[in-house]
């Protein structure tokens, strides 16, 4: 019985690591396209002019 028992942990081991090669492996593109779009749209916003209105005026406390 003892032999099954350290039969079976190279088998659940190589189980576990399947498990994780295929969820390391997955498909993760779906980010991307929302990170980048959000980079063209920080590029869009820091590429226009000024607003307009005045900098406000920093106080001294000395």
């Amino acid at each position: 019985m003892a032999a099954l028992a350290w039969l079976l942990i190279p088998l659940f081991a190589a189980i576990g690591a399947a498990i994780w090669g295929s969820w390391a492996a997955r498909n993760r593109t779906t980010g991307d396209v929302t990170e980048l779009a959000g980079y063209a749209r920080f590029r869009e916003a820091m590429e226009k002019p000024d607003s307009g209105s005045e900098p406000v005026e920093q106080i001294s406390n000395v």
